[in-house]
């Protein structure tokens, strides 16, 4: 096993803070995965508000991918311009 290896929990909340830019393209196309595997088909990625550099990079992700149904951007109560809320596609 990686000792570098990070075990992230699957919940529907994917919070990119701790992830290199570079990682985050290949992260959610793994995460979306992971959770269609467990059934969780709502998922809300915390990009943060900064430049709106990763928002762009996550929703670009989340547009090429045949796993999502849809994105939009979190109300005020789940991180606003913060967040993005995707629903997977059920099959």
């Amino acid at each position: 096993m990686d000792q570098d290896a990070f075990v992230m929990p699957i919940d529907g909340v994917l919070d990119l803070h701790t992830f290199r830019p570079q990682e985050v393209t290949d992260l959610v196309h793994e995460y979306i995965t992971a959770c269609r595997a467990r059934s969780i088909f709502s998922v809300r990625i915390i990009h943060g508000k900064g430049t709106g550099t990763l928002r762009r990079t996550v929703h670009a992700a989340l547009s090429r991918s045949h796993l999502v149904a849809s994105f939009r951007l979190a109300g005020e109560d789940a991180g606003g311009w913060g967040a993005t809320l995707v629903e997977l596609v059920k099959d």
